[in-house]
C-alpha cells in the first residue's frame, strides 16, 4: 500500500493540513517546510489518491468519451482532439466503446457516472425522450455529437442534410442522369440511432425530387458491391453518392476490377474526407465532416457546461445546439 498524507505528516513532524498545503501549493506555509515535505514525498514515492481527492472536492478532473469504436479514422481523430484539449486544461480522459450496442452504451455511461466523471462526450446509438431522461438522470454535463438523441440536449454536428443536397446538385450539373445512394448501415434496422445517415438520406431525397423523381432501387444496402457493376453499365450515366468514404473506395476498387473508372464510366462522391484519400488516385470527390471543428466545439462546450454546473448556473438553451458548416472537397471522380 502506498504512503499516505498521514504518513508524510508523521515523517515530517507536521500536521496533515500542512502536508496538504505543501502538496497543493495553496495556503500559507514556510518555504523551508514546503521543500522538506516535498522532498520526503519524492523520496517515499508518494502518489496522491486522485479519486479520493476528487470526491472531497466534488470533481475528478476527468471527462468520459463514449463512441462506436476507434478503428475508423473519424473517431480516432475526434478522440485525439478531445484528449489534447482535455490535457491542456489539466484533465484526463476515459474512453468507452459501445460497438453499436444500445445496452452496452447505457452501461458504459452508468460506469463513467459512478467513476464521477466531470462530464461526458457521447456519440450515441440510442435516441428518444426516454433516453434523454436517462442521460439527465446521470446528473453531469453530457454533450452529444454526430447522432442527435433528442431536442434539448447539448448537440454538435454539421449540416448533414444540406451537405448531401449540394452533392446531388453537383452530380446533376455534371450531367449524371441516375443517382444512387449508398448507405449500407440503414439496413441494420429501425431500432438504432442513424440520425446522421437519415439526415443525409433526406437531403438526397429532397434534392433529387427537385430535379425530377427518385428512380427505382436508388438505395444500396450491404449488398452494394454485388450491384454496382450492373448499375454503372446502364445507359443512363450513373453517379454513386456514398455516406462514407470507405464505401466509395470499396465501389471504386470493385469497378476497377471490372474495367470501369470514374469519371469516364460513372461518377462517385464520398463523405468524411478521411486521410487515406491523399493516397488514392483518381482523387475521390468528398465532403468534409469538419471532424476537427466538431470535436473542438464539443469539448469546449462540455467544459463550459462543467464550469456553469460548478458555479450553479444554468446553461443558455440557445447555446446547446451547434450546427457547423461542412466543406465540399473537389476531386477527379465526378
Amino acid at each position: 500500500m502506498g504512503i499516505t498524507t498521514k504518513d508524510l505528516a508523521q515523517l515530517c513532524g507536521v500536521s496533515r493540513t500542512t502536508v496538504h498545503r505543501a502538496l497543493s501549493g495553496e495556503g500559507r506555509i514556510h518555504p523551508d517546510t514546503r521543500e522538506r515535505i516535498l522532498r520526503v514525498a519524492r523520496e517515499q514515492d508518494y502518489r496522491p489518491d486522485l479519486l479520493a481527492r476528487g470526491l472531497v472536492k466534488g470533481k475528478t478532473s476527468t471527462i468520459g468519451v463514449v463512441v462506436l469504436d476507434v478503428k475508423s479514422e473519424y473517431f480516432a481523430e475526434k478522440i485525439s482532439i478531445i484528449g489534447a484539449e482535455a490535457n491542456r486544461r489539466g484533465y484526463c480522459m476515459n474512453i468507452m466503446l459501445h460497438g453499436n450496442d444500445k445496452e452496452m452504451e447505457r452501461n458504459q455511461l452508468l460506469r463513467l457516472a459512478s467513476y464521477r466523471m466531470d462530464g461526458i462526450i457521447l456519440s450515441s446509438v440510442n435516441e428518444g425522450e426516454e433516453y434523454k431522461r436517462f442521460l439527465e438522470s446521470l446528473d453531469l454535463p453530457v454533450v452529444t455529437v454526430d447522432n442527435k438523441v433528442a431536442d434539448g440536449l447539448p448537440f454538435v454536428s454539421i449540416d448533414e442534410k444540406e451537405a448531401m443536397k449540394e452533392a446531388v446538385s453537383r452530380a446533376w450539373n455534371k450531367g449524371y442522369e441516375r443517382l444512387v445512394f449508398a448507405c449500407p448501415a440503414l439496413a441494420d434496422g429501425p431500432n438504432i440511432n442513424f440520425y446522421v445517415h437519415l439526415q443525409r438520406l433526406e437531403g438526397f431525397q429532397e434534392a433529387v425530387k427537385e430535379h425530377g423523381e427518385l428512380q427505382e432501387d436508388y438505395l444500396l444496402d450491404w449488398t452494394y458491391l454485388e450491384r454496382v457493376e450492373e448499375l454503372a453499365k446502364q445507359e443512363k450515366r450513373t453517379a454513386f453518392l456514398c455516406t462514407a468514404d470507405e464505401f466509395a473506395l470499396d465501389i471504386m476498387k470493385k469497378l476497377y476490377g471490372c474495367g470501369l473508372e470514374p469519371p469516364e464510366d460513372y461518377g462517385i462522391t464520398g463523405f468524411d474526407n478521411i486521410d487515406t484519400l491523399e493516397y488514392v488516385s483518381p482523387r475521390l470527390v468528398t465532403i468534409s465532416n469538419s471532424v476537427n471543428a466538431v470535436a473542438q466545439t464539443a469539448v469546449n462546450l462540455l467544459f463550459d457546461l462543467i464550469e456553469k454546473k460548478a458555479a450553479g448556473e444554468e446553461a443558455d438553451p440557445g447555446e446547446l445546439t451547434r450546427i457547423l458548416p461542412y466543406e465540399f472537397i473537389p476531386g477527379e471522380t465526378l
